[in-house]
């Protein structure tokens, strides 16, 4: 389980590609990589990934066709930087929203608009999720958990205060980046929820 509070960015320094595998290795801050293990739980860009190998504070991982079919971790390269975090423990707060890691699809970055002390950007809101993306409800977002600000029917938008720009990698993403997203379980679960009610209704 994760709470959706980034704890910084990872640089990734070696990659392997495959016919629909790739092995992936990241440089973590030292400080995030106490008692590491193999088999341990990250969360890179808000997917869970299984730490195969590591050496000190650089972590590999595997990653298969649908992770690389679902999620923006295939196209990444050399240098670029990943938000992580890893898995929470039993007592830790959770800051943000319970997250599972499992990543629905990605959205592309349609706007960004600075100020300041602010950082509004909006998304595109695809019809398969839509109905999951309410005004004020949670949603994962490169694995940050952020609350929907604005709504409308094709897109929606979250703002981003400066030390959220600083710990992740959104400061340094543009328009029509590729964002990982993972709806809010609980917000899932009530619409479906419903929408079946519903359905079963209308058929007496």
């Amino acid at each position: 389980m994760f709470t959706g509070i980034v704890q910084g960015r990872a640089q990734v320094i070696a990659i392997q590609r495959h016919d629909e595998f790739m092995r992936l290795t990241l440089e973590l801050p030292e400080a995030r990589c106490d008692n590491l293990q193999s088999g341990a739980s990250i969360a890179i860009n808000g997917t869970c990934l299984t730490v195969t190998q590591f050496d000190g504070n650089r972590i590999s991982f595997d990653l298969i066709a649908a992770t690389l079919n679902t999620t923006n971790l295939g196209a990444l390269n050399l240098g670029d930087h990943v938000n992580f975090e890893r898995a929470a423990r039993i007592g830790d707060e959770i800051g943000g929203h319970t997250m599972s890691g499992h990543i629905y699809q990605t959205v592309k970055i349609l706007a960004i608009e600075k100020s300041e002390d602010n950082c509004v950007i909006w998304f595109e809101r695809p019809k398969s999720i839509a109905r999951y993306l309410l005004p004020k409800g949670f949603v994962g977002l490169n694995g940050c958990s952020l609350t929907l600000a604005q709504v409308e029917p094709e897109r929606f938008c979250v703002y981003l205060i400066p030390e959220t720009l600083r710990i992740t990698t959104f400061g340094e993403l543009s328009e029509g980046s590729d964002i990982n997203v993972e709806v809010d379980p609980q917000t899932q679960a009530i619409v479906d929820t419903v929408e079946r009610y519903l359905t079963e209704r209308q058929q007496l």
